[in-house]
C-alpha cells in the first residue's frame, strides 16, 4: 500500500472536487434545467416550460443543427483516421532514427504552442481572396483565384488546420510509448524473421495499443468541442450556416441569438454525444488491443 494513512489524502482531493462540483456539474444541471424551459435572454427568467421541445426542435426541425450535428461526426472520423494516424506514422519514423529525435519533437509539437487564434488568423491570410497566399500561388501559374471558403470547399478548408494543430501532441505521446519498447523484442523478432510491416503490426501496434487507445480517445471527444478555429476562419458558420460545429452553433444560439434555453439543449448534447463516443472508442479499440495480444 503506497499510503498507510489515507486521511491527509482527503484535505488535497476534497478542493478539487468542490471545484468540479462548483464550475462543471452545477452549471451541467442549471443547463439541463434551462433546456426545459422557455429562457429569452442569459438574464431573462423561465417562462414556460416546454420539456423537451428544444431537443426535438434540433434533431428533427433545425437543418443548421443537423448540419452542426454531420460536421462534428465528420471531423471526429477525420480525426480518428487521420490526426492519430499521421501522429503514429511520424512517431515510427521518427523512432526509428538514432539522432535528432529530440529536434523532431520540437518541430512536430510548436504547433500546439502556437494559439487556435493565432493560427486561425494564419490560415486566413492563407485562404484570402484578395492577396492570400494560396490565390497569390495560383497566380504565379497563370490561374484564376478562388474563393476557398465558398460552400463547397469551406468544410475542407476548415478541417485542414483543425487536424494539423494537435498531429505533435499526438506524436510525443506516441512517441514517448514506442521508446518504451525494449530493443531485444525487436531482435528477437528479427531472428524469427519478422521485418518492415511484420514488426509494426505484430510487435510495435500491440504493444502500444493501451497508448494508441488513449490518443484516439482523446482526439475523439476534443473534436466534438472543436470551436477556436471555426470562430476565427469562418465566422458564424460562414457561408449561410455551413461550417458549423457544435461547439460553434451552441455559441451562436445561446450568445448572439440570445435563445439560451436552445443553446443550453445543444450543450446537453455535446456532453451526451461525447460521452457516448468516447465510449464507443475506447470499448471498439480496446476489443481490437485485446484481440492482438
Amino acid at each position: 500500500m503506497l499510503y498507510r494513512d489515507r486521511r491527509p489524502l482527503i484535505v488535497f482531493l476534497v478542493p478539487g472536487f468542490l471545484l468540479m462540483l462548483v464550475f462543471l456539474y452545477y452549471p451541467f444541471l442549471v443547463n439541463i434545467f434551462n433546456s426545459l424551459f422557455d429562457i429569452r435572454s442569459m438574464a431573462g427568467r423561465q417562462e414556460t416550460f416546454q420539456g423537451l421541445a428544444n431537443y426535438r426542435k434540433f434533431f428533427l426541425e433545425d437543418p443548421i443543427g443537423r448540419v452542426a450535428l454531420v460536421n462534428s461526426v465528420k471531423i471526429m472520423a477525420l480525426t480518428a483516421v487521420f490526426q492519430v494516424g499521421m501522429a503514429l506514422i511520424l512517431a515510427l519514423m521518427v523512432d526509428s532514427i538514432k539522432k535528432g529525435q529530440q529536434f523532431f519533437r520540437v518541430v512536430y509539437f510548436f504547433p500546439i504552442v502556437i494559439s487556435a487564434t493565432a493560427i486561425g488568423l494564419m490560415f486566413n491570410l492563407f485562404y484570402s481572396y484578395d492577396g492570400g497566399m494560396f490565390n497569390q500561388i495560383r497566380a504565379w501559374f497563370g490561374l484564376d483565384r478562388v474563393f476557398w471558403l465558398d460552400k463547397d470547399r469551406a468544410f475542407t478548408m476548415l478541417a485542414i488546420p483543425i487536424l494539423w494543430q494537435y498531429v505533435g501532441f499526438y506524436f510525443v505521446i506516441l512517441l514517448t510509448g514506442l521508446s518504451g519498447i525494449p530493443e531485444e523484442v525487436y531482435e528477437s523478432a528479427a531472428l524469427d524473421g519478422a521485418t518492415g510491416l511484420k514488426k509494426v503490426w505484430y510487435i510495435t501496434l500491440p504493444l502500444v495499443s493501451d497508448v494508441l487507445v488513449t490518443c484516439t480517445t482523446l482526439a475523439v471527444t476534443g473534436s466534438i468541442k472543436v470551436f477556436d478555429l471555426p470562430s476565427v476562419i469562418a465566422r458564424n458558420g460562414a457561408p449561410n450556416g455551413l461550417t458549423h460545429f457544435l461547439g460553434t452553433y451552441m455559441h451562436n444560439q445561446a450568445f448572439v441569438a440570445q435563445n439560451v434555453d436552445y443553446g443550453s439543449a445543444i450543450s446537453i448534447v455535446i456532453v451526451v454525444f461525447g460521452v457516448i463516443a468516447a465510449q464507443s472508442v475506447t470499448r471498439l479499440l480496446g476489443r481490437f488491443a485485446r484481440s492482438e495480444v
